[in-house]
């Protein structure tokens, strides 16, 4: 017998979009991201500046935010280049409208 992953008894859109929140789900990878959108270009080199954080600690950040594809590093030479994916950006702010849109509570009453 095959041993289901427990994300795997979700809709496949539900796993995507809890991905996609997932990584928003820490204030430095949101810090990251408004830095980013800041920023007219593309940032070369040392965003750990930018943050309270050490550099090892920022780049977990980096590399969780680039695991889901909200932002790209390439490297040029011996530092990376980082910019925000607009493509990326924008689905996921589709997924949070869809999925807000989805727990309408115009007619919900806690009593």
């Amino acid at each position: 017998m095959m041993v289901q992953s427990k994300t795997e008894l979700f809709d496949k859109k539900l796993v995507k979009d809890a991905e996609l929140f997932k990584a928003l789900a820490h204030p430095a990878r949101l810090r990251i991201l408004q830095f980013l959108a800041e920023t007219p270009a593309c940032i070369t080199g040392d965003i750990s500046d930018e943050l309270p954080l050490g550099r090892t600690t920022v780049n977990q950040h980096l590399k969780e935010l680039k695991k889901v594809g909200l932002i790209q590093g390439h490297i040029l030479g011996v530092k990376t280049n980082y910019c925000l994916d607009p493509a990326k950006v924008k689905e996921l702010e589709k997924s949070i409208a869809s999925f807000l849109e989805s727990i309408n509570f115009e007619n919900y009453k806690c009593i």
